[in-house]
């Protein structure tokens, strides 16, 4: 129909319109409440294109995709296992022990050499006592305060079961995507015209291969770093070491930011034992990051798409505000993908015209 022409049917024209304003509606509505679900399905194909190097690397070698995913399935698998039966039981006796122990550790650090100059000269302690006090009187005659905090206790089971029952569902759909991730880019290439399949095929290639390099390098860099920062740990003696790295390895996936917040959390942790182990840790572990950054991260990450340093903070920043630490995590290699789509499609498009 000519575009000048009018509208013979205002009828139906308003009921197309109508229909498509509910359909719109309808997909905010489905993005809005279903966002932890593609929370997990995002983490889950992250996490099957991080091992599919691992596969790709035992079929160079002459075994079949389906040997060498058996393989990555078996170890993921013995990784989980430890995780569940060694490490996190471990990792929450910490935890309890830390929490458990933290009003003595307190009051033994109020009461250490350090505070105890900044006491002579600024009156710390007795600031700090006289706020602990108004904080315990205020909390036990305050019902609405004491309500707010059994609540919030409420609020906090409820989130450690869901992020179990999170854990559970990106683990087996991280294997489902890794055993049939050729299928999947299969049927996506199909989406296309057939035309340009053979172009489109290639880009997909390109993008998987580098956000999975990406993935994998990044947890390999995040796991030199909290293996580092746990000898330092208990060469200083720093309390509860395994519950401190493994905070690091989680904020060591966070890119740019997560291993200097990590530094400064365990840090303060360290000051608690004196200024000494505190300044010694400080020293060791900054160090390493400015190693890292300059020789450790250039090399894992070589096969990966370079993104300048410019924009990897802006996609951190804006993945972070959109999506919280999820969005962080995935900023740079979704922006490594959009400068790769940019080069190769984009500018050969605007170099013909």
């Amino acid at each position: 129909m000519d575009e000048t022409m009018p509208v013979r049917n205002p009828v139906q024209f308003g009921f197309l319109v109508t229909v498509g304003v509910g359909l719109a509606l309808l997909v905010y509505y489905l993005a809005a409440n279903v966002g932890a679900l593609g929370g997990w399905i995002t983490g889950a194909m992250f996490i099957a294109l991080g091992l599919d190097p691992i596969v790709r690397w035992f079929e160079s070698r002459g075994l079949p995709r389906i040997g060498g995913v058996a393989i990555v399935l078996l170890g993921f698998a013995g990784i989980v296992v430890l995780m569940a039966t060694v490490v996190i039981p471990s990792i929450a006796r910490q935890a309890l022990g830390f929490i458990n122990g933290f009003p003595q550790t307190f009051d033994d650090f109020l009461s250490s050499n350090f505070m105890g100059e900044l006491d002579d000269q600024f009156g710390i302690r007795d600031k700090v006592e006289n706020e602990a006090g108004k904080f315990f009187d205020t909390a036990f005659s305050d019902s609405s305060l004491i309500g707010n905090f059994l609540n919030n206790l409420i609020n906090a089971g409820s989130a450690v079961a869901q992020v179990i029952t999170g854990t559970l569902i990106v683990m087996f759909l991280a294997l489902y995507f890794v055993t049939s991730l050729p299928t999947i880019k299969a049927w996506g290439i199909r989406l296309a015209p057939r035309s340009r399949r053979r172009r489109v095929a290639e880009l997909t290639e390109k993008i998987t291969q580098s956000v999975g390099n990406y993935v994998m390098g990044q947890a390999v860099v995040a796991l030199l770093n909290a293996t580092f920062a746990l000898i330092v740990m208990s060469l200083v003696g720093v309390n509860f070491p395994l519950l401190c790295a493994f905070v690091v390895l989680l904020l060591a996936f966070v890119p740019l930011v997560g291993g200097v917040v990590a530094g400064i959390l365990v840090t303060f942790i360290a000051l608690l034992n004196g200024w000494q182990s505190a300044a010694v840790y400080a020293i060791c572990y900054f160090a390493y990051l400015q190693i890292e950054a300059y020789f450790i991260s250039p090399r894992i990450m070589s096969k990966a798409v370079a993104v300048p340093g410019s924009v990897a903070v802006i996609a951190v920043a804006g993945g972070g505000a959109l999506w919280g630490v999820l969005g962080a995590i995935i900023a740079i290699p979704v922006a490594a993908s959009a400068m790769l789509l940019i080069r190769e499609v984009f500018i050969p498009r605007q170099d013909r015209r």
